[in-house]
């Protein structure tokens, strides 16, 4: 007669306890790979998102500094006869002109650095300031610049400039308040991680 062996009951309930702790292992592994890969997804998707706004925000700036830009060139020679002790309003003009087509690229080749937008905030901002000062108020001349008192919106171009300018302005300062939002927005997982390293360390 062969002898018979047979596993104790207790090996055979261990056995199948660490195979079902092995099975809800696997299990919790792959709903924490699935759910890693919703949160990338959906990051990605806020990312694209925010950087679709700003790209819409440069375009806007840029189009408004653009206007300014064309209306000052345009301009320029009506103003070359008022001239001051360093500068003839003409060529503050054209430098005006100048200045804003290079804000206008920087929104649009850097739109995720935040001092391009604050760039163009003042430049924009400084010239519908300047251009509502010199038409209600008689500044005279002024630290060797021309007297550019002019209470009149009817010169070529004025009034659409200092729209453009006004918008740009807006535009502007809605791309830096952006632009320092994301620049936050990176730097908290970035702290975050320093932070547990340390606490492992």
């Amino acid at each position: 007669m062969r002898p018979t062996t047979s596993q104790p009951a207790g090996g055979i309930s261990q056995a199948a306890r660490s195979q079902a702790a092995g099975t809800r292992a696997s299990g919790s592994r792959a709903r924490g790979h699935r759910a890693r890969g919703h949160r990338a997804r959906g990051h990605r998707a806020r990312r694209s998102r925010a950087l679709a706004v700003a790209y819409l925000l440069a375009a806007a700036t840029a189009a408004a500094l653009v206007i300014d830009a064309v209306v000052h060139f345009q301009d320029a020679y009506f103003y070359d006869a008022n001239t001051g002790a360093l500068l003839s309003q003409g060529q503050l003009f054209r430098i005006q002109a100048g200045v804003a087509l290079v804000a206008a690229l920087g929104v649009l080749a850097f739109p995720k650095r935040w001092p391009v937008w604050l760039f163009a905030a003042l430049v924009a901002g400084s010239a519908a300031a300047a251009v509502i000062a010199y038409t209600y108020i008689d500044i005279g001349a002024l630290a060797g610049l021309p007297n550019m008192y002019e209470p009149s919106w009817g010169p070529p171009g004025k009034l659409a400039s200092a729209i453009a300018e006004i918008a740009g302005a807006l535009f502007a300062l809605a791309g830096l308040a952006w632009a320092l939002a994301m620049r936050r927005r990176e730097a908290s997982p970035a702290r975050s991680t320093r932070a547990a390293q340390h606490d492992i360390t």
